[in-house]
C-alpha cells in the first residue's frame, strides 16, 4: 500500500483507476473544474495523491480522461438498452414505449447527467471535448438507433427520409422534459413522470413517422404509462 492511502483503498491498478475515475467526475460535477482539486478527488477515491498522477496525470488530463470514460459508460448502457429495439414488432407503439423507457432511464442516470453539466459547463475552456464526447458516446448511439428505425421503415412500418435525423428526433422527443424535471440531473425523476414523458414523445414520434394512423390512447397518458412493461 502506498504511504497516504487509506486501508479501505480498491487493491488492483484497474480497480484504483475506477475509483479516481469515479470520485473525478463526482467531485468535478459538485465543484466545477475550477474549483475541484486533486487533494479532494485522491481524498474520495481513498488513494494518495501521487496515484492520481501516476494513473491519470494532472488536473486537465484527469477531467479529459473522466469525460472520456463517462462517456463511453453511458454509449454501453445505451447500446445496451437498444438491443431491445423491435425488427418486426406485433405493437410498434408498446414496442417504442419500453424501448423509449430503457433510453430515457439512460438518458437521467446519475453518471449521464453529470456528465452533461460538465460538458456545459465546461465547453468555453475545452472546446475540444464536446465534439470528442460525442464521437465517443451519443454519435454512435445515434448510429445505432438510425439504423434500427431504418429497418423498420424498409419493412413498412414508418416513413422515414433520413435516419440520423428521424433518431435525434425520436431522442429529442423522449428526453426533452427531463432536464426540469430532474433539475438538470440534480435530483431523482418520478418513475410515473418519466413514463409518461417518454408514452407523450413516442406518440408524437408515431403521428409524425407512422405509415399508418397511430391507434389512439385509451384514456389519458397515466393509464398508458402505468400498462408499460418493467
Amino acid at each position: 500500500m502506498t504511504d497516504g492511502e487509506t486501508p479501505t483503498a480498491p487493491r488492483g491498478r484497474l480497480d484504483k483507476r475506477q475509483a479516481i475515475i469515479g470520485a473525478a467526475l463526482r467531485v468535478f460535477a459538485r465543484e466545477g473544474y475550477g474549483q475541484a482539486s486533486i487533494d479532494v478527488i485522491a481524498a474520495e477515491a481513498g488513494v494518495a495523491k501521487p496515484t492520481i498522477y501516476n494513473h491519470l496525470g494532472g488536473k486537465e488530463n484527469l477531467f479529459r480522461h473522466v469525460l472520456a470514460e463517462i462517456a463511453a459508460r453511458s454509449n454501453a448502457k445505451t447500446l445496451a438498452a437498444l438491443q431491445t429495439f423491435p425488427t418486426d414488432p406485433q405493437d410498434l407503439r408498446n414496442h417504442l414505449n419500453t424501448v423509449g423507457l430503457r433510453l430515457a432511464e439512460c438518458f437521467v442516470d446519475e453518471q449521464s447527467s453529470a456528465l452533461r453539466r460538465l460538458l456545459h459547463a465546461e465547453i468555453g475552456r475545452f472546446p475540444d471535448l464536446f465534439d470528442a464526447v460525442l464521437d465517443s458516446g451519443p454519435n454512435q448511439a445515434t448510429e445505432a438507433l438510425a439504423g434500427r428505425l431504418a429497418r423498420l421503415a424498409n419493412a413498412g412500418y414508418l416513413t422515414i427520409e433520413d435516419p440520423i435525423r428521424a433518431a435525434r428526433q425520436f431522442v429529442a422527443l423522449l428526453t426533452d422534459e427531463l432536464p426540469a424535471m430532474s433539475a438538470l440531473g440534480t435530483r431523482p425523476v418520478d418513475p410515473d413522470d418519466l413514463e409518461r414523458a417518454v408514452v407523450a414523445g413516442v406518440d408524437t414520434f408515431l403521428r409524425a413517422f407512422a405509415t399508418a394512423p397511430p391507434e389512439p390512447q385509451p384514456g389519458p397518458a397515466v393509464g398508458r404509462a402505468e400498462s408499460l412493461p418493467r
